[in-house]
């Protein structure tokens, strides 16, 4: 599988239809994690998924840049919970097919800000 493949259904299974039950054949147990909210390793991932698909995300990718061992993911994540959108970039290092190491970037509640030009948010 590539990088690309990887990383479309590690989104859709594990974000999108909120199911864990595969996590194995995706993350690595030593996990890094960049995040400061989130704890690292598998079994910290899981702890964050707790909350987070409590709030049903539902991610739209946009972009996926790959070089080298890295895959960066740029999209619209929409809370169905409560209708927030954020907008996203996660980085991801990928190391023996699997994901080992992540970094992000967001831009919560994208649907109260009124951009000041006409050229999207996406």
């Amino acid at each position: 599988m590539t990088n690309r493949e990887l990383i479309l259904k590690f989104y859709e299974e594990v974000f999108n239809n909120r199911n864990l039950s595969n996590l194995d054949q995706y993350m690595k147990e030593d996990y890094i994690q960049h995040n400061p909210t989130a704890p690292t390793g598998k079994a910290g991932f899981l702890k964050f998924c707790e909350k987070f698909l409590a709030m049903k995300p539902k991610m739209e990718i946009m972009q996926i840049i790959e070089q080298d061992d890295l895959i960066c993911v740029f999209f619209k994540c929409t809370m169905l919970e409560n209708g927030m959108e954020n907008k996203v970039f996660d980085l991801y290092r990928i190391e023996d097919g699997k994901l080992a190491e992540h970094w992000d970037c967001v831009e919560h509640n994208i649907g109260a800000v009124k951009p000041v030009h006409e050229n999207g948010l996406f």
